[in-house]
């Protein structure tokens, strides 16, 4: 990518609020460069959307859990449409804040979810819901629960500090 790009990519994340002028100030370049590079890189699917990060804790939630669960095995493309269907109408009739749910690897794992709960009971529930998605072995899982009030907490999610590491990304280098 090229270096305005980045740059860009990095002020965006700290605060897509700004206005094009302002990005423009920011990084050094003029405003219908701005312009058509936040188009070129929506276009491109670099910028998939706009968005905040609220103070969690204030919405209500107190705890995020980091769950890695085992699959019973690789679901076929019929078992894995079986699983979307499920876990679309388990959705629906227990909504939840599903962060990020994945397939992936590490642990002995292979699916990750990472959830807000507004309680220990909610994750309790929680977990009786993933129970009832096919192909998951629950008893082959790991919770890792964040309490969001401890005080100890030395960086809470945030993009400020992926915005300044994009800016170490070397030119040229793919993204």
């Amino acid at each position: 990518m090229k270096d305005v790009e980045l740059k860009l990519i990095s002020e965006l994340m700290k605060d897509s609020r700004r206005s094009d002028r302002e990005l423009a100030q920011a990084i050094g370049v003029s405003q219908p460069t701005v312009s058509r590079t936040i188009a070129s890189l929506e276009k491109q699917g670099v910028i998939k959307e706009y968005t905040v990060i609220p103070d969690f804790r204030k919405l209500g939630y107190k705890l995020v859990g980091i769950t890695m669960v085992k699959r019973k095995k690789a679901p076929t493309k019929e078992e894995m449409a079986e699983i979307r269907r499920k876990s679309k109408e388990l959705e629906k009739e227990n909504p939840n804040a599903d962060l990020m749910a994945v397939y992936g690897m590490g642990f002995d794992k292979d699916v990750l979810f990472i959830t807000l709960y507004e309680s220990y009971e909610a994750y309790t529930k929680g977990m009786e819901i993933v129970r009832q998605i096919p192909y998951l072995k629950l008893e082959e899982n790991e919770t890792f629960l964040v309490d969001l009030n401890d005080q100890s907490h030395f960086r809470i999610l945030s993009r400020s500090e992926i915005a300044k590491h994009i800016l170490t990304l070397k030119k040229g280098k793919t993204v």
